[in-house]
């Protein structure tokens, strides 16, 4: 996401003529762009991204427990005698 976000900002400065990326070399300015695509191809490829949407899921899903727990009275991870 910060890639794509850097390509905007180097667009805009460049359509806009602003500062040296004014002399910059259109390839250049685009150059955030294709590596943002190879980002997502690579993170889609290799399992990243749905690892990190399980993990957020399996957060989520603790967090509730454990606040299910609290309302009950329970501690979450604590062993009652």
């Amino acid at each position: 996401m910060y890639l794509l976000g850097l390509g905007l900002v180097l667009l805009v400065m460049k359509y806009l003529a602003v500062g040296p990326v004014a002399t910059w070399s259109w390839w250049l300015v685009l150059l955030p762009f294709g590596l943002a695509v190879l980002w997502w191809a690579w993170a889609d490829k290799s399992g990243y991204t749905k690892r990190k949407a399980m993990e957020r899921e399996d957060q989520r899903r603790q967090d509730r427990i454990d606040k299910n727990r609290e309302a009950l009275g329970n501690l979450p991870n604590k062993k009652q005698r």
